[in-house]
């Protein structure tokens, strides 16, 4: 609010607005008025700017008018919406006064705060994608994390010991709003990010933070959720629950557990990783040709959100990931994915649902999507029982039926009811006979209205009176101005309009009376055998949220079943040996984008063979097949089958890939720096059981110097760290490393040229590339024919060592262009100078002794043996 604006005497009702923002001054404030909701000052500036809405004046203010703007109250959704999807947070202020008793302005309060992270309104919310609340704190040593998700009660923490971890969390659970204390060190880590929201230092405070969790979960201590030592991530736990609690302004039931997260028990990727492999997003940050896209053909909601976690955080647990595949294979073997996926559509987003019960924000529909999901679970768990499988069995137990709430909400709900409680028509006939009575009266009016417009029509002879109802002026009868004289005495005239009269008669206004007053009760006893429905519901708030999960479960293993089946996937093996051996292995994305067949293609690394350095053509499908050696590891290890005709895989830690680069200039870093930092972080990082792919190493500097990189940061991963590496390259030169270490290999990916053109197999083969077919690729993407004239000349002079001097270029004609772009330029690569000569240079021999010329001999020896 802007110095002009404060007022310096308002009206009662600007008073009260004015202490309601001093309350939210960073955040917008809707207050309502009537059917709007209203904004002023600085608020309806910045709402009239963002939403395109009109910007009005109200009254004055210090002699200014006041700035205002609004929205219509059954609108509200949509512009809040907007707003949250541009970072805008809103206080929401409802009118929680009687207007009929109240005395000066109707008393008003917020009653939630609408902000990007605490969102749990199903307009406000993208359907298939978690929408995480994080908070970071650094207490000198260690990163503690945690995301909350309001709209599910997904609740958990993490530690760092790094920058770089805590990079790759944020990629990965990518928050829609980000907490952070005042005066945090590693603000350069974050300020990219949206949805930053500075918070006081006390609210990270531990103490504060095991209070507010003990009571949040009603217990004594938190040792059985297994977070009572990560005392780093506890602070940032109590900020998140605090935010939590003085946004949402209720109880909040669904949040009842915490889970801690460890590194050591996921495959561990880097925000690099995770970018390169387009696992959720293509690089161009949609979902397009993603793996995620490939892989989720979930029956709902919840059954997609978990599915993508899963691809995030790979599991190492092989007990896990042997039961997940038992249970797919199971499903497959008999066909009982297919049958599965009707009844999980009828769940539909039963966990958000929950959430919005949990909130009281619950809306009819919701009600009747909860009872849809409670009637199909009966069917889901006959077809889990039929099957002669224990682990369908023991998935089916952790499914709840629940049939008193399915014939509860069949009897209370109407098949289709409105949006809101409000407008009635929610409580199905037959369940409240008090209501039924009440509806009776209010629909009888139409009866009523029929007869008493007969009987006046008689009584006056007035043929075109009629007897109406509107909301503004209740009952009344209609005459038009013509037939004014013939009004009986008795009619008392209500409203004068251009060409009718409208009168009420002591027997209208009394049955007006009574129907009101029915409808107004009727209103009130619906919304009140509404509320009592969500007490009933509440009473089994956990086991719901249980048998929730157990359904998402069971929506990712009936989608993966269906997925492996039709797109010819197979089951890998997992085990504790050093190996990853992959028979005709492919890639999940790229064969699905394909109009042509996908050339499969092996894979062999082992504890004998843990390098491949890989060669071959541009576009020749080495980035590819490198991508989908890791992609075929991943799905292993989320518990998925494989694209590959066979796979075992052995451990594995970690997936470090370092594909591609861009420049970075908003943090001032070149595109080999970011290729360096990349290296840096695997070589630092990576261990005997990680699996790293290096793609063209060096590139972005002079030519030895790259050489010399991709040597060096090849032998520290096949001689130092031992990892599971595949090195692409164009250094011909690096496919003598197999010569000399015995862990390495060479493959290639073959092509066949023909005349000016060539044509890639896709095919990997044992041994080095004998040629890059650079020139041939730099002709297909359209190179002028006389640079790749040039070109071939140079290429034959370097191939050969001799570099031709210029007066040795026959020039017929210089002022042609086609010989102006033949004529060569200065040499490529200048020979280093012979240390002897130089040596020499500085020598005047007729300044020299017998014994120095003696010791310049041996100079000169020892010079040529080193430079050599």
């Amino acid at each position: 609010m802007k110095r002009e604006d404060i007022p310096q005497q308002h009206t009662p009702m600007m008073q009260q607005y004015l202490a309601l923002k001093a309350q939210h001054p960073d955040i917008l404030l809707f207050y309502r008025m009537g059917d709007f909701y209203e904004l002023f000052f600085d608020d309806a500036r910045k709402a009239s700017r963002l939403l395109d809405i009109s910007l009005t004046k109200r009254g004055k203010s210090g002699g200014n008018a006041i700035p205002m703007a609004g929205v219509p109250h059954h609108a509200a959704e949509n512009y809040l919406a907007r707003l949250v999807q541009m970072g805008e947070s809103v206080a929401i202020c409802e009118q929680i006064g009687d207007p009929a008793t109240s005395k000066g302005p109707v008393e008003r309060q917020v009653v939630r705060i609408v902000t990007p992270g605490t969102l749990s309104d199903e307009a406000l919310l993208v359907e298939r994608q978690d929408n995480y609340l994080a908070a970071v704190y650094h207490d000198g040593q260690q990163f503690g994390y945690g995301i909350i998700d309001v709209s599910t009660g997904h609740f958990v923490l993490n530690q760092f010991d790094t920058e770089e971890a805590l990079t790759a969390e944020l990629q990965r659970t990518q928050p829609a709003e980000l907490l952070y204390p005042e005066g945090f060190h590693y603000y350069a880590l974050i300020e990219q990010r949206k949805g930053l929201r500075r918070r006081p230092e006390w609210e990270f405070d531990l103490d504060t933070a095991r209070h507010l969790l003990c009571q949040q979960f009603g217990t004594r201590d938190l040792v059985g959720f297994g977070v009572e030592q990560s005392t780093t991530a506890l602070c940032a736990a109590g900020c998140l629950l605090q935010y939590v609690k003085d946004t949402q302004r209720t109880a909040l039931p669904h949040i009842n557990r915490i889970r801690l997260e460890r590194s050591q028990d996921m495959v561990v990727m880097d925000a690099a990783t995770r970018r390169n492999l387009e696992l959720t997003l293509n690089l161009s940050g949609t979902m397009e040709n993603t793996l995620a896209e490939v892989l989720d053909n979930t029956a709902t909601a919840m059954g997609s959100r978990l599915l993508k976690r899963w691809i995030h955080q790979p599991s190492r647990d092989l007990a896990e990931l042997n039961r997940r595949q038992d249970i797919i294979a199971l499903l497959m073997e008999q066909g009982r994915h297919e049958a599965l996926h009707q009844p999980l559509r009828q769940v539909g987003d039963m966990e958000r649902v929950l959430a919005r019960l949990a909130l009281r924000s619950a809306r009819p529909r919701d009600l009747s999507r909860l009872r849809a999901a409670l009637q199909a679970l009966p069917d889901i768990r006959q077809h889990l029982n039929e099957a002669d499988a224990p682990a369908l069995h023991t998935l089916s137990e952790r499914i709840g039926l629940y049939p008193d709430l399915a014939e509860l909400l069949e009897q209370a709900v109407v098949d289709t009811p409105p949006v809101l409680i409000r407008d009635g028509g929610v409580i199905r006939e037959g369940f409240s006979p008090e209501l039924d009575e009440l509806r009776e009266l209010a629909a009888g009016a139409h009866r009523y209205l029929e007869e008493l417009e007969a009987r006046e029509k008689a009584a006056t002879g007035i043929s075109t009176l009629k007897v109406a109802y509107n909301r503004v002026h209740g009952f009344y009868i209609e005459v038009g101005r013509a037939s004014a004289h013939l009004v009986p005495v008795h009619y008392v005239r209500r409203q004068t309009l251009k060409n009718n009269e409208r009168y009420i008669i002591p027997e209208l206004k009394e049955y007006e009376d009574k129907v009101l007053n029915a409808q107004s009760k009727g209103l009130a006893l619906e919304k009140k055998l509404y509320e009592a429905l969500l007490d009933r519901l509440l009473e089994q708030l956990q086991p719901l949220q249980h048998s929730a999960i157990a359904l998402a479960q069971l929506d990712v293993f009936a989608n993966l079943a269906e997925r492996a089946e039709s797109l010819h996937y197979c089951r890998p093996e997992l085990t504790d040996d050093e190996v990853i051996d992959i028979e005709e292995g492919r890639h999940p994305v790229v064969e699905q984008v394909m109009t042509d067949p996908f050339i499969a293609n092996p894979l062999l690394l082992s504890g004998q063979r843990r390098m491949l350095v890989i060669t071959g053509p541009n576009m020749g499908g080495k980035s590819t097949y490198m991508r989908q050696t890791a992609l075929i590891v991943l799905m292993a290890y989320i518990g998925a089958f494989v694209p590959a005709q066979r796979a075992r895989i052995g451990k594995v830690d970690r997936i470090f890939t370092r594909i591609g680069a861009s420049d970075d200039l908003a943090s001032g870093r070149s595109t080999f720096m970011v290729e360096m930092t990349e290296t840096a972080n695997i070589l630092n990082n990576a261990s005997r059981h990680s699996l790293v792919l290096m793609d063209e190493i060096g590139r972005g500097t002079s030519t030895y110097d790259g050489l010399a990189l991709a040597w060096s940061c090849a032998d520290a991963l096949a001689n130092r760290l031992h990892a599971y590496t595949l090195f692409a390259t164009h250094y011909f030169e690096l496919t003598e490393l197999a010569g000399l270490w015995p862990e390495v290999a060479n493959v290639h990916l073959d092509a066949v040229e023909h005349e000016d053109t060539i044509a890639f197999m896709h095919a990997v083969q044992e041994g080095a590339a004998s040629r890059s077919y650079g020139l041939q690729v730099a002709a297909l993407a359209g190179v002028p024919k006389p640079v790749l004239a040039l070109a071939r000349q140079k290429l034959a002079e370097l191939e050969s060592g001799h570099q031709p001097p210029a007066k040795e270029v026959k020039k017929t004609n210089p002022r042609s262009r086609d010989n102006q772009a033949l004529q060569p330029s200065l040499p490529l690569f200048e020979a280093e100078p012979d240390p002897s000569l130089l040596l020499l240079d500085e020598v005047n021999p007729d300044d020299l002794s017998p014994r120095q010329a003696l010791e310049l001999l041996y100079q000169l020896k020892q010079s040529r043996q080193t430079g050599r």
